[in-house]
């Protein structure tokens, strides 16, 4: 599977390695410690109401926070289309928030872009043929796999 023919029901699982990263980084963000923006995202599930959490990057583009899924439309993404929203959280602070996902392709390239730039180095493998200078053509086509929400926090 390429980013190009990633689509919406794709998702790609994390390795031995990124599982084992990403854990580190919740227990970090359940500490207080936040690296390089991670943060705790906690949004119920659809079906238990139960709150579930993952470790995210919060994406700020011109002002404006996004959650981008680089591994497709994983479990957090179903519940976070279902629940609207969730919490932001960083050691004790918690910080609600409301999720309106970007559904046009264009408008998906400066996040993609930006994210790309920041956070190539851990998770560009999740966007094989891609990099922060593809161009925006390449871009648009790979969008559809790549779920993005705006985060609003007020």
């Amino acid at each position: 599977m390429t980013a190009q023919t990633a689509g919406p029901a794709d998702r790609t699982r994390p390795g031995r390695v990124a599982t084992l990263v990403n854990g580190a980084v919740a227990r970090l963000a359940r500490r207080g410690v936040s690296l390089y923006g991670a943060r705790e995202l906690a949004v119920r599930g659809r079906r238990s109401g139960e709150w579930r959490t993952v470790p995210v990057n919060v994406l700020t583009v011109d002002g404006v926070d996004h959650l981008v899924a680089a591994r497709g439309v994983t479990q957090w993404v179903r519940n976070m289309r279902a629940a609207g929203g969730g919490e932001l959280r960083l050691g004790r602070t918690v910080e609600p928030f409301s999720a309106t996902e970007l559904t046009d392709p264009a408008a998906k390239v400066p996040v993609l872009r930006a994210y790309l730039r920041k956070w190539a180095w851990e998770v560009g493998a999740f966007f094989p043929g891609l990099s922060a200078d593809s161009t925006d053509a390449d871009l648009v086509a790979a969008a559809g796999g790549y779920p993005v929400f705006v985060v609003d926090r007020s």
